[in-house]
């Protein structure tokens, strides 16, 4: 395997973690929201702002890692 490949298989595994830290980012503001909601009867009020603000801090990592590495 030479320079190039490696490089290419660097690339596709960093687009990976992002598409993965956009999921867990965005499941982790979900299951916030719903639990919250349980505890403050509030449904689906948290469950919203927070699906919303997961899928935020999904979108701000990919956009870090993309100014970081300058895709």
């Amino acid at each position: 395997m030479d320079k190039k490949d490696k490089a290419r298989f660097k690339g596709l595994a960093m687009l990976a973690s992002m598409g993965i830290a956009l999921v867990v980012a965005t499941f982790l503001g979900l299951v916030a929201g719903i639990y919250l909601d349980s505890v403050f009867g509030t449904e689906p009020w948290l469950m919203i702002v927070f699906l919303i603000l997961g899928i935020a801090a999904g979108f701000w990592n990919i956009y870090t890692t993309v100014k970081k590495y300058g895709f």
